[in-house]
């Protein structure tokens, strides 16, 4: 592997978690490569600062909703691997995403990283970017590679038991400034700009076309069918939860992914369910063919009344965690809202 430049400590003045520092400077006749123009970049995320040397031209991302915002940042050609997929990729991005390896459909070992020779790796959740993970940021930081997690993530309350918790609802402008973080480091500010823009402007459409349902209740089920994963208050469904002027029946639970037991659920007996459809299969009930049987068949759910009124908005298991695709869960519970006559 080629040698790597060493990750550098920066003093930078106080700054908010949200803060970029950028700490480049060039002499009187600028940069002597325009490509590094504007570098080193360094950004405060989760109690670290991640910098960026030079501008980054092999690129690793560990999880798909990363891939799906530097994909979206026009930067495919400076990425050399991709992980941890649970749904096929977008059809808007599938042409650049076919210009890049895919290491492994699921959390890819540090040795297959590493063959790579990344100089910028990124992730979207803690759990593959720490102990039992792939590697930790500071194993990467260690050669020399600079590793971003989500800013997104670094909201967290608690990293453990699994998923981790929030004691706050993330909003968009947190998804928002993931972008940015990722669009500085790899030098494509106003593709990011152009990305949040185009994402508010689409949550903005879905929200108003929404019906009135204030009073409706929502569970969101995202996998496994002995103990099922459903939403929290705080998460990617909260953004939705509230945009749309659902409740959700688990509100309560600060866990990004609480397990529930299933007479729980049957007792909360939510309005309308929206299932996860993942394409993946390392948990029981990923599909959302697969979970409706279940609802149907169980003696305990097949009672709640949005299993007997067939309520239910089907989405893509990528949408249910923070990322550009919420949008896109906000337009498919819009639309399913509206599809299901659901107004009070």
């Amino acid at each position: 592997m080629r040698a790597r430049h060493s990750l550098l400590s920066f003093l930078a003045a106080t700054l908010s978690v949200a803060t970029l520092v950028a700490c480049g400077s060039t002499g009187e006749d600028g940069p002597s490569e325009a490509a590094d123009a504007g570098y080193p970049v360094s950004i405060d995320r989760c109690d670290r600062t991640i910098t960026v040397e030079n501008r980054p031209e092999r690129i690793v991302s560990l999880n798909q909703a990363s891939t799906e915002i530097l994909l979206s940042l026009g930067v495919a050609d400076r990425m050399v691997g991709t992980a941890s997929w649970t749904d096929p990729i977008l059809d808007s991005l599938a042409d650049e995403n076919a210009k890049v390896e895919r290491l492994a459909d699921q959390a890819p070992s540090y040795e297959a990283v590493l063959a790579t020779e990344p100089d910028l790796i990124t992730a979207s959740l803690y759990n593959t970017l720490s102990e039992g993970g792939v590697a930790t940021a500071e194993q990467f930081a260690d050669l020399g590679v600079p590793a971003y997690l989500s800013a997104v993530e670094c909201e967290k309350s608690d990293f453990g038991g699994g998923d981790g918790a929030r004691d706050e609802p993330i909003t968009m402008e947190s998804i928002y400034t993931e972008i940015t973080d990722l669009a500085t480091l790899v030098d494509e500010q106003q593709a990011g700009q152009d990305l949040i823009d185009d994402l508010a402007d689409r949550m903005d459409a879905a929200v108003s076309a929404a019906p009135d349902v204030d009073g409706v209740t929502v569970l969101y089920w995202f996998a496994n069918s002995e103990s099922p994963y459903v939403g929290g208050c705080c998460g990617g469904p909260g953004i939705a939860t509230h945009a749309l002027g659902l409740t959700n029946v688990f509100e309560g639970q600060n866990a990004e992914w609480p397990q529930i037991g299933w007479e729980a659920i049957a007792d909360a007996d939510p309005d309308v369910l929206v299932i996860g459809d993942l394409t993946r299969k390392s948990q029981t009930a990923e599909t959302a063919a697969a979970k409706i049987e279940y609802l149907e068949s169980n003696p305990v759910t097949k009672e709640m009344t949005a299993v007997k009124e067939k309520q239910y908005v089907t989405v893509a298991g990528a949408e249910l965690n923070p990322s550009i695709r919420t949008v896109d869960l906000v337009e498919q519970m819009s639309a399913g809202l509206v599809e299901l006559g659901l107004a009070k």
